[in-house]
């Protein structure tokens, strides 16, 4: 049997991986292309039969047939110098199109798009587009943040997160806030169902019947969540909350609140209620750190799944389908699970400080003193 008709041994891993590759779409096709010149090659085809079945020549059947006995699986990926197509537009080229659109913006707007910048630099848009994407640049989104200037934040930071990390021995944490302001939300149109091809619809435009406030604690080990609905969120909603909070937890069981600075929650009336209950230990976050509340997190689990696509005709049908939301949360709660570390938490404040110092000196947030290490 001539040289060129022989079969190319596989082993059986090598088979399966050439099977994958073939049909994992991220393949090049080139790649493709040489898997299945050798899985024929392994099935007994003759390089002429390989050849015409893809369309190329015998020679290129030949070829890989050689490169795949010298270099193995890995010989199939490699691109042999001065093959390929070349660059349209060299390394300089593209770095000011990246230096253009990091380091300026074009005339009368906050940012560039790909059109604007096409324009700018000469180039199409999808030379753009595909630079951009390269580079994992999105001018179009940002990202809100906020640093705290809290003067004891290093302090309220290591005793919020550590009620998480290591929660005390027979107390119960729990995270309190209100989310006021609800609004009962009616579209001015019904929108279109779901189906097939096409997502559910609704009117950008809606009628105001009212709001109403939400206050909620999250029993931080059980998941679960109590909520109580009132007009305002004054001193005297929180006060009856608390009391709500004290019936569902019965007993002397120490009950460990973590809330923010709100001034519902530091009034006169609500100290002496908690000095004459002194089994509630509060912990307070550090100001603009409501991401340190794990019932903030509950509170976009509810916008997110009930109310934002609702439709409301009254601040009564509003409060039913929150307190159905409730329900089902309550039936198979799925506790939040605090995994950040207090110095991993530093860090990454240090890291934006640095960046906003850089960016204009003088406008960050006070400095923290590390903590001492235990």
């Amino acid at each position: 049997m001539p040289r060129s008709n022989v079969p190319v041994a596989l082993s059986g891993d090598q088979r399966t991986q050439l099977e994958r590759w073939l049909a994992a779409s991220g393949t090049p096709q080139q790649v493709a292309l040489r898997c299945r010149i050798i899985l024929s090659l392994a099935d007994g085809k003759t390089e002429v039969m390989i050849a015409t079945e893809n369309r190329v020549n015998r020679k290129t059947v030949r070829l890989w047939r050689e490169r795949f006995r010298s270099q193995g699986l890995q010989g199939l990926w490699e691109i042999a110098p001065g093959r390929g197509r070349k660059a349209t537009y060299d390394a300089d080229r593209i770095k000011r199109v990246i230096d253009a659109t990091l380091q300026s913006k074009p005339r009368g707007s906050t940012h560039w798009s790909c059109r604007t910048m096409a324009a700018a630099q000469g180039i199409s848009k999808a030379t753009v587009s595909n630079i951009w994407r390269s580079h994992n640049i999105k001018p179009h989104r940002t990202r809100s943040f906020k640093l705290s200037r809290d003067p004891k934040f290093l302090e309220k930071l290591t005793d919020v997160v550590g009620l998480y990390l290591s929660p005390p021995d027979k107390a119960i944490v729990i995270c309190v806030d209100e989310k006021s302001q609800i609004q009962a939300l009616d579209r001015t149109q019904p929108g279109l169902p779901l189906k097939k091809g096409r997502c559910g619809t609704m009117t950008h435009d809606y009628k105001r019947y009212g709001t109403t406030t939400l206050f909620a604690a999250l029993d931080v080990l059980e998941g679960k969540v109590i909520g109580d609905f009132y007009k305002r969120h004054r001193h005297q909603e929180f006060l009856k909350f608390l009391r709500r909070i004290d019936r569902e937890f019965p007993g002397k069981t120490p009950l460990h609140l973590v809330m923010d600075n709100y001034g519902t929650h530091s009034t006169p009336e609500v100290k002496q209620w908690m000095k004459r209950h002194p089994r509630f230990v509060v912990h307070y976050v550090p100001t603009s750190c409501s991401w340190l509340n794990l019932i903030e997190r509950w509170f976009a689990e509810l916008t997110h799944k009930r109310i934002r696509r609702g439709s409301f005709l009254s601040v009564e049908d509003l409060i039913a389908a929150i307190q159905e939301y409730l329900a089902v949360w309550n039936e198979k709660p799925k506790p939040f699970v605090w995994t950040a570390t207090v110095d991993s938490i530093l860090a990454k404040l240090a890291r934006c400080r640095q960046t906003l110092e850089q960016i204009q000196p003088g406008c960050t947030a006070p400095r923290t003193r590390k903590r001492k290490s235990s």
